[in-house]
């Protein structure tokens, strides 16, 4: 379910946000408990569009407004009739341009449930990961997620999805695809399914509320070294959870050393990045923000780190936000060696509110500062081993994301080569040579 429906419609959430990517605080205001009240703003697009100028003008970071006069932008947008929502979500876009902030923006009720769905980690289907073949364009399992329906029906992965409910998936892309399988938990969806060696069989499974992996872990060998690769894809509410689970079964291997990847992780919650660098760093400073009046909120470590082994650290163009938090915090503390690109920069934490028509509305409200206190919007984070791929591998990843974490991947390779020699932060007692750059 998710976990915006059981509250009418002022439930906030914080965030950081990359290439419009997400870092997230949860936090909830008091619902409206009358539903006439509710009745009336739904069905009301100018009560809709006083409520989102009602949240910018209290929260948004720049009380200037960016110089625009966001009095004179209310008495407009009230002087104006709106004959469908659809007038007036065109209307509140319009009026939030001149703040000149990507990041504070609206989400109509579709966009908003994705973005819920992204950040909870959760979403109700029957849990596998999909591709459509290259070559073939052929629907087929990527992996079942377990514990899923799909995991407890021995769907394997490399088979190929021929048919949903019936309806035939030739030439059928991701995206529909998906959209047919998700649906209400407790309801049903056949899939007929092809396996090598076998006759295509149908699997009726009911769907429930899956919950979304988005930290991966495995055991490397590397030269005599064990490695333990982590990725993390996004920072959605179970991340946390899932990064703790990864360290204390990659510790009873006994790893030597780890790689935490966070190649193209565009954020997510706040508060999950900030988890997450208290199980690496014992002590110091993670992350500052101050909002709009100067006030400064300072995150730390709490000396329950799970690790002090050696670490490195993989970012490029595309991490940005929450991704940027962790790693800030890991260079600056001096706990890890940063390899990559630059990253995306982007400094900002937004709240996202539920309006009262299922739709939605993020808002810039502070800054954030990593513990050297350098501002890193619009500027990224330096790796202190720099090594850009060319557009040409840039394009193979693309096209082979197994690539990653092998032999195939340079930054990846240049990260155990990093380890093994030494050229790593361990607390307060490695050494690190002085930033270079490899092009």
């Amino acid at each position: 379910m998710n976990q915006y429906s059981k509250y009418s419609p002022l439930l906030k959430k914080v965030f950081c946000t990359g290439a419009i990517a997400t870092t997230v605080v949860l936090s909830m205001l008091v619902p409206i408990g009358v539903n006439s009240v509710c009745a009336a703003l739904q069905d009301s697009p100018k009560n809709l569009v006083d409520e989102i100028w009602q949240i910018v003008n209290k929260e948004y970071v720049d009380e200037n407004f960016n110089q625009v006069d966001w009095q004179a932008t209310r008495q407009k947008l009230l002087g104006q009739n709106y004959t469908s929502k659809e007038q007036a979500y065109k209307a509140i876009r319009k009026a939030l341009e001149p703040l000149g902030d990507p990041y504070t923006r609206f989400l109509d009720p579709k966009k908003f449930q994705e973005l819920t769905s992204q950040t909870s980690g959760e979403l109700s289907g029957i849990g596998i990961r999909l591709e459509v073949n290259e070559l073939t364009q052929a629907l087929r399992v990527v992996e079942p997620i377990e514990n899923s329906p799909a995991h407890k029906a021995n769907i394997k992965s490399g088979d190929r999805v021929l048919a949903i409910d019936g309806q035939s998936t030739k030439g059928m892309s991701l995206e529909q695809a998906s959209a047919l399988i998700r649906g209400e938990v407790g309801t049903s969806v056949t899939l007929e399914i092809s396996r090598e060696g076998t006759n295509s069989f149908d699997v009726k499974l009911t769907r429930t509320q899956i919950e979304l992996p988005s930290v991966h872990y495995t055991l490397k060998q590397e030269a005599g070294m064990l490695v333990g690769y982590i990725s993390v894809d996004e920072f959605s509410s179970h991340a946390a959870e899932q990064m703790r689970k990864a360290i204390k079964n990659l510790n009873e291997k006994n790893v030597d050393a780890y790689v935490l990847d966070l190649r193209n992780n565009p954020g997510g919650l706040l508060y999950a990045s900030i988890e997450i660098a208290r199980m690496w760093i014992e002590s110091g400073t993670i992350v500052s923000t101050i909002d709009r009046v100067g006030g400064k909120q300072e995150y730390s470590a709490n000396r329950t780190a799970l690790s002090e082994l050696p670490l490195a650290v993989l970012v490029n163009g595309n991490s940005a936000s929450a991704s940027e938090i962790l790693t800030g915090a890991l260079q600056d503390n001096q706990r890890a060696i940063v390899i990559g690109s630059p990253t995306f920069g982007k400094a900002v934490v937004q709240s996202v509110h539920s309006l009262s028509d299922g739709s939605g509305l993020a808002v810039t409200i502070s800054r954030y500062y990593p513990p050297s206190g350098v501002d890193i919007n619009h500027k990224g984070i330096t790796p202190d081993i720099e090594l850009n791929l060319s557009s040409e591998q840039k394009r193979l990843f693309n096209r082979k994301p197994e690539w990653r974490a092998t032999k195939e991947d340079p930054q990846y390779q240049r990260a155990i080569s990093a380890l093994q020699n030494g050229i790593f932060w361990q607390g307060n007692q490695g050494q690190l040579v002085k930033p270079i750059s490899i092009r």
